[in-house]
């Protein structure tokens, strides 16, 4: 599992000219489901982001979670994370999850984070959507739950 993980003030997602979710402070997370992935995946990349420590405290240093800030995250399906362009030109999408097996696993994340104590608002699973937000620092983190690719 992967995942872009960006800090934002505020973020929304749009399909068909119509906002379907949207956050205020908090997490925009891009999450890729790789063939490989499991339940012990959706559980590390929950818990990891959860109490990923990159909200300012008092102080100006990065020593908050989302958990402690009181803050959303807004999960954002996203197979391209797995897109190989090392070889050619065109991305090769060969190591991502296909729908039937992402799709679970996208709605188990989002479940076990939420069951972490984390408010949690969706795109639409395969749906073309329109992503806004406004980046607070920004702040930028990739994790991945499998160190082969």
């Amino acid at each position: 599992m992967r995942a872009v993980i960006q800090r934002v003030k505020s973020a929304s997602v749009t399909v068909e000219g119509e906002v379907v979710s949207e956050i205020q402070v908090g997490l925009l997370v891009f999450l890729g489901v790789a063939q490989e992935d499991t339940p012990a995946d959706v559980e590390y990349m929950a818990s990891k982001i959860a109490n990923l420590r990159i909200f300012e405290d008092d102080e100006g240093r990065m020593n908050l979670s989302i958990l402690d800030i009181g803050g959303e995250a807004l999960v954002v399906s996203q197979f391209t994370l797995y897109g190989d362009c090392r070889k050619g030109r065109r991305p090769s999408f060969i190591h991502a999850a296909r729908p039937e097996k992402a799709d679970p696993l996208y709605q188990a994340f989002m479940d076990e984070i939420s069951r972490l104590g984390v408010p949690v608002k969706a795109g639409i699973f395969q749906a073309m959507m329109d992503v806004e937000l406004i980046n607070d620092g920004p702040v930028t983190m990739m994790l991945d739950s499998n160190k082969l690719f």
